[in-house]
C-alpha cells in the first residue's frame, strides 16, 4: 500500500515549498552547454572579491584536524567577537549561517498559539520558519518597498511573540536609520522579542547608519543576527552568530544543535575578523558597484530601488522572467524575485566592475532585442 508521506508531516510543513536559491554556475553550464569559466553569477549576494587570504590560511590549517569534532562552544571565535563588539561571550550564539539562528529563535519562543510579525517583501526565511513551527504569520504591508515600522508596531497583539526586522532588507535593499529603529523598539512591549537581521550591516554607511548592538543595553528583548557570508566572504562555510542578552542566549544555546559549526568555519571566521583591509576593500568595491549599476539603469530608463546592501533590485518590466532567461543565455545569472511578490524586478548582486559591465551589456542587448531598449 502506497503511503502519502506528505500527509504525515505537520500541517505547517505540508503547505511549504522548498526554498529556491540562486542558480549555481555548474547547473547553468550543464543546462545550456556553457563553459563555467564564461559564466558570472550575480544572484546570491556573495562577495565578489573571493575569500580573505587570512581566512584561507586558517581554513587550510584547520583541515589537518578533520577527524576531530569541532569546539562545540566556539571558544576562539566567541572571544574574537566579544572583543570586537565589546560584549560578553555569554551573549553569543553561533549558527550554521544566520539562517540557522533564525529558525532556532523561532523554535525557542513561538508555537502554534503565537503570532510572528514580518514585513511584505522581506527575507523568505521569516514566513518559512513561522509556518514550519505552526505559528500564525502576520505580514505587514511594506512602505516604499521597505518595512513600515509604525504599522508593524501597531500589528502587535496579545498573541505576538516575535517580530523579524531585516536591516538592510533582502531583497529590496531598503534600510532604517538608528533613530527610526530606536523609536520602533520604544513601541514594542518587553514581552515581544525583536529579531534584527543585520546580514548586510557591514555595508551600511553614514551618520545615521543603524547598529543593533548599540540598542542592546536598553532593550533586553532584542536579538541581533549577523553572518560571515556577505561582506566577510565566507558564504560556503555557513557561519553566523547572534548577540543578545545572556538570558536569551542561554535559551538559544539549549536548542542549538551540538557541533552546528565546523572547525574549518570557526577557524576562518576567527581569522577574517582581523582582516580590516579585506573588509574595507569589500565595502569600496560594493559602493563603486552600486553606483555603476545605478547609473546604467538610469541610462536605460529603468526604475530601481536604491540599496544599502550588496545587491540592487531593478524593474525590467512585466516580462521579467523572460529577461532573466535571456540573461542566462548570455551566461549571466541574476535572481528573479517574483516569489517575493515582485514579479517585475530582478535582484542583481554587486560584482567586480568587469562583471557589472558584462551584466549591463547583456541586459541592454536583451532589452533592445525585446523592443524595450533604445
Amino acid at each position: 500500500m502506497a503511503i502519502d508521506y506528505q500527509s504525515l508531516a505537520v500541517s505547517g510543513v505540508q503547505a511549504l515549498s522548498p526554498y529556491q536559491p540562486g542558480k549555481p554556475i555548474a547547473e547553468l553550464a550543464r543546462e545550456l552547454g556553457l563553459n563555467p569559466a564564461d559564466i558570472i553569477k550575480l544572484a546570491s549576494n556573495e562577495n565578489p572579491l573571493g575569500p580573505s587570504p587570512k581566512a584561507v590560511q586558517a581554513a587550510q590549517k584547520a583541515m589537518g584536524e578533520l577527524c576531530l569534532y569541532p569546539d562545540g562552544n566556539g571558544f576562539n571565535l566567541k572571544q574574537a567577537l566579544a572583543k570586537r563588539f565589546t560584549v560578553e561571550t555569554s551573549q553569543l550564539t553561533l549558527g550554521n549561517g544566520s539562517n540557522d539562528l533564525l529558525e532556532v529563535i523561532a523554535r525557542c519562543f513561538a508555537s502554534a498559539d503565537d503570532e510572528v510579525i514580518y514585513s511584505q517583501y522581506a527575507f523568505a526565511v521569516y514566513p518559512i520558519v513561522t509556518q514550519a513551527i505552526g505559528a500564525r504569520g502576520v505580514c505587514v504591508p511594506a512602505q516604499h518597498w521597505g518595512h513600515d515600522l509604525n504599522a508593524m508596531a501597531e500589528a502587535i497583539t496579545d498573541r505576538t511573540k516575535l517580530i523579524f526586522v531585516a536591516n538592510p532588507n533582502n531583497p529590496t535593499g531598503t534600510v532604517h536609520g538608528a533613530k527610526a529603529l530606536k523609536a520602533f523598539m520604544d513601541k514594542v512591549p518587553a514581552r515581544v522579542l525583536v529579531v534584527l537581521d543585520e546580514a548586510y550591516c557591514e555595508y551600511m554607511q553614514g551618520e545615521d547608519a543603524a547598529d543593533g548592538l548599540v540598542l542592546l543595553p536598553d532593550y533586553p528583548n532584542l536579538i541581533v543576527c549577523r553572518t560571515f557570508s556577505k561582506a566577510w566572504g565566507l558564504a560556503a562555510l555557513r557561519i553566523g552568530y547572534s548577540i543578545s542578552s545572556a538570558a536569551i542566549a542561554n535559551i538559544l544555546n539549549r536548542v542549538r544543535q551540538p557541533f552546528n559549526v565546523g572547525s574549518v568555519s570557526l577557524a576562518a571566521a576567527t581569522a577574517v575578523l582581523g582582516d580590516e583591509a579585506y573588509l574595507n576593500e569589500a565595502r569600496r568595491v560594493n559602493s563603486d558597484g552600486l553606483a555603476q549599476l545605478g547609473a546604467a539603469f538610469e541610462a536605460m530608463g529603468l526604475s530601481y530601488i536604491p540599496s544599502t546592501a550588496n545587491f540592487i533590485a531593478v524593474d525590467v518590466g512585466e516580462h521579467a522572467m523572460d529577461v532573466y532567461q535571456a540573461l542566462l543565455a548570455h551566461g549571466v545569472i541574476v535572481r528573479p524575485v517574483a516569489g517575493y511578490g515582485m514579479p517585475r524586478h530582478l535582484r542583481v548582486s554587486v560584482g567586480l566592475a568587469k562583471e557589472n559591465a558584462r551584466f549591463i551589456e547583456a541586459l541592454s542587448q536583451t532589452l533592445v532585442a525585446s523592443g524595450q531598449g533604445a
